[in-house]
């Protein structure tokens, strides 16, 4: 695209979407962008809304994201798309007429899904995504004395550590055996699992909720083995949903996300690309080459700001376009302990301790699956480690026999 008078629209107003278009401004990109998003609030951090943000330790007016380079851009915001028209080129919104477009990004995220059975508008119940419902939590944790949280992934450890933080009786409920046992494996699960026991969270693993009673105070959860759980308040964390509706029409392939090819183009249901349509962050599912190339989503900080500035440079180059091939990192903070991850070690078969210990919380584990010629490296966690997270970080994608492994105990995952 070199035309001055283009107009490309990016759907979507969170941290991929401002990547995006600080990108194309870098790269001389200068026709009309326009930001369509449905919060009525412009681009900001939602890392820090299961944690700093409900501890005070971050305000609201910390949140807003800066861009680093001059945007000029026409943001239509409190507005949702209802759809896709690819031959003529125009999105259907709900408050505004079609939309013309030369080029398209869609960085539309994610929305936090509901337990089935769980009440829908309950005033002590809520599942956080936006800053909105991040508000509305802190108010409710100010008169809370117990909390519920549904769900032992990075979001429902993260709010259990937070609601300790503030002093409030903790509950943390997840059907899997140990928390984080699906981004992290049982070994490492259960490592960070005693941190929360030692932090005073009482957990509930293996177990499911079968039933809700509304409570004088708030609400009385039934788990699977017939023991109840009575709170204040109910956070549920149990994973997200793409935000795909607008494009059930569109004849795109939105089959967990919209499927992208290894350069972050859209595929439609047909399997073509589509040249002038891009997707980043938490909505794209494309196949990492770096890895086994098949197509995944990836819901992390550092993946939408690096996917959101890939998908600007493939929309500019078309056909030209090169794979997006990063090594996704993420991070977390719980109870005092710093958590951090690179690579994708769910992709692993095996667990190597590399260094330290899971006795005194601070170690290096390494996760490999079977290559043509050995072992590979997939990824890598570090709990309370950092400094050294950064050396085996340069190792991932490597074959594993080529490293210096100390193994001290190995263990084959269940996946």
């Amino acid at each position: 695209m070199s035309a001055r008078t283009e107009r490309i629209v990016v759907v979507g107003a969170g941290l991929a979407a401002l990547s995006a278009a600080e990108r194309l401004r870098e790269r001389g990109f200068a026709g009309d962008i326009v930001v369509i998003g449905e919060e009525t609030h412009r681009p900001y951090n939602r890392t820090p809304l299961s944690k700093g943000l409900l501890t005070g330790q971050v305000s609201t007016r910390e949140l807003p994201l800066r861009s680093y380079t001059p945007l000029n851009v026409q943001w239509k915001l409190g507005d949702t798309v209802t759809g896709l028209d690819i031959a003529r080129r125009v999105l259907r919104t709900e408050h505004a007429s079609d939309i013309g477009y030369d080029g398209l990004i869609i960085a539309t995220g994610v929305r936090a899904r509901h337990l089935p059975g769980a009440p829908m508008d309950a005033p002590h119940v809520w599942t956080l995504r936006t800053l909105d419902d991040a508000r509305a939590i802190d108010r409710a944790m100010t008169n809370a004395r117990r909390i519920a949280v549904v769900g032992g992934g990075f979001l429902g450890c993260e709010i259990a550590s937070t609601a300790r933080e503030r002093g409030i009786a903790v509950t943390l409920i997840d059907r899997s055996p140990t928390v984080l046992h699906r981004s992290l494996g049982a070994p490492i699960g259960a490592a960070i699992g005693e941190i929360h026991r030692a932090a005073g969270v009482r957990l509930h693993l293996g177990v499911g909720v079968s039933g809700w009673t509304e409570t004088r105070r708030g609400a009385r959860l039934t788990l699977d083995d017939n023991e109840e759980v009575d709170a204040d308040l109910v956070v549920i964390g149990v994973g997200t949903d793409p935000n795909t509706e607008w494009l059930r029409d569109s004849g795109l392939d939105i089959t967990d996300g919209v499927l992208c090819d290894a350069t972050g183009h859209a595929i439609s249901r047909d399997g073509v690309r589509v040249e002038d349509i891009v997707a980043a962050g938490d909505v794209a599912r494309w196949p990492n080459q770096r890895f086994d190339g098949l197509p995944r989503r990836v819901e992390h900080w550092i993946n939408a700001v690096e996917m959101g500035q890939a998908a600007a440079d493939s929309l500019l180059a078309g056909p030209a376009a090169r794979p997006f091939c990063p090594t996704p990192r993420f991070w977390s903070h719980q109870h005092g302990a710093r958590i951090q991850a690179s690579g994708q070690p769910a992709l692993g078969s095996s667990m190597t301790l590399l260094e330290g210990s899971f006795q005194d919380r601070r170690f290096i584990a390494g996760f490999t699956r079977p290559g043509d010629t050995g072992p590979l490296l997939v990824g890598v966690v570090a709990i309370n480690m950092p400094r050294t997270l950064l050396r085996w970080h340069e190792k991932i994608g490597h074959p594993a026999n080529d490293l210096p492994l100390h193994p001290r105990q190995v263990t084959t995952l269940q996946n």
